[in-house]
């Protein structure tokens, strides 16, 4: 039989200290996606059906280049942050590892290859 009150039993078992931080990254990039989206939206159905020629002179202008890489910049760090979410609620042992580090390197790998894309577009 244990002396120790409940409180002390579940001293130590709580939250890992970082699940605000992961809530409010969630939240703010939330907010930042409602303002970019229409903007690319916007920015992109301008140069949709366009010849190569005219999507290179319409990306070339800074205001639709900087609204495209930032939009792929915070989409893809949300789709990560949600994603090991996710994982870290459904899964356990060396699984969750696994995929919480191929999520992160299938996101970092898809903001490389669209930012290098833009810069090709832009340049």
């Amino acid at each position: 039989m244990s002396f120790l009150t409940d409180r002390k039993l579940a001293v130590g078992l709580g939250a890992a200290k970082h699940g605000a931080d992961h809530h409010w990254f969630m939240i703010t990039s939330s907010i930042g996606l409602l303002i970019l989206i229409p903007l690319f939206i916007f920015t992109f159905g301008c140069a949709l059906g366009g010849t190569y020629e005219e999507v290179l002179a319409y990306y070339s202008r800074p205001f639709p280049s900087i609204v495209a890489g930032l939009t792929i910049i915070v989409s893809m760090l949300h789709m990560m942050r949600g994603w090991q979410m996710m994982v870290e609620d459904y899964t356990s042992g060396f699984f969750r590892k696994f995929l919480v580090i191929g999520m992160n390197f299938f996101c970092y790998a898809l903001i490389a290859a669209g930012l290098f894309s833009l810069v090709k577009l832009a340049l």
